[in-house]
Formats: C-alpha cells, structure tokens, sequence
C-alpha cells in the first residue's frame, strides 16, 4: 500500500510544480496549438487532422490496414473505420471488398486522393515552418531527436515473440 504524506513540507517526492515550468504542460500546449494551426489549414481542403494522417501514412506506405492506420493516426480502429469510409466516399482512396489475407483491407490512394493529399501535405508543411521558423537548424533537428527519445522512453515494451522455427525460411531450422 502507498503511504500518503501528510505533512507536505515533509514529503520527499516532487510534485509537478508550476505549470510553466513542467515539460509535460508546455509539451500539451505545444500540441495543442499544432492541432489548432493543423485544423485550420486543412479547413478550407475539406479535411480534418486524422483524415490527413489517414492519407499522409497511406501517401507513403500503401496497403496499410485499418489497425496500420489506427496506430499511426493516433486514433481507434473503428474512428479510423469512419475515416476511411468518408474518404472512400469522396473518391479519394479505394478500399477492396473483400480481404485477399485473414481480415485486412489494404487501402490505397486514388489519384484524386494523391492531388489532394499534395495540397495537404503543402499546407500542413507550412504550418511546420511557420512553427518552426524562430528556431535554428540544429535546434529544430535536437528538438525531434529529444522528442523521438522522450516518447521511446514512455512507450511500453514490446512484447517479444516467439522464435519462427518454419524450416522453409533461409537459414531456420526445426528443433529435433
């Protein structure tokens, strides 16, 4: 059971203290006016943060699954499932009917999505810049390589799994 400190002139742990101060509150400030900028620049192209993450990840790995998408939208599968079904409806990507392996649906973009997804990507390119714009080179560079560390320490490990022992891969072999 944890002990609870009564006496906080006592107590030993440290709190978050002020609010300015803590990395955690600027870095949410941070993000959410990224998403504010994001927003608005994506406005007037008729889409939203998450269905350009959609478009973005599919622009640069296609076939993505629903789940892929999910993950790398930061949003649930079945937010992603709306997702999708809206920019299938708009003509912006193609989804098969039927999954050819298990479940997945690879998804790709149509070329009217690649057009849109450019302009997209332009826009939300210059709301980056515009971002980054009062920083130095190196420092902008320092400022994705502490943030890439930061969410690596944070992010739970990966469940290892078990060794693939299918003797029809180049250079496996089968326990005796």
């Amino acid at each position: 059971m944890a002990s609870v400190c009564h006496d906080v002139d006592m107590c030993q742990e440290e709190a978050v203290g002020d609010l300015d101060e803590a990395v955690g509150y600027v870095l949410k400030q941070a993000a959410a006016a990224l998403r504010a900028a994001m927003d608005a620049a994506l406005r007037p192209l008729g889409l939203t943060v998450p269905q350009y993450a959609c478009m973005e990840l599919l622009g640069q790995r296609p076939g993505l699954s629903n789940a892929d998408l999910a993950r790398g939208a930061f949003v649930t599968r079945q937010s992603m499932n709306g997702v999708l079904r809206g920019l299938q409806d708009r003509g912006l990507l193609t989804r098969p009917a039927t999954a050819q392996h298990g479940r997945a649906l690879p998804t790709q973009l149509t070329p009217a999505g690649r057009q849109h997804l450019h302009a997209a990507s332009t826009a939300v390119r210059a709301v980056e810049q515009q971002m980054l714009a009062a920083l130095p080179l190196t420092h902008q560079r320092r400022l994705r390589e502490d943030l890439t560390t930061c969410a690596a320490v944070l992010r739970p490990p990966a469940i290892a799994k078990p060794a693939d022992t299918d003797s029809s891969e180049p250079g496996a072999h089968a326990d005796p």
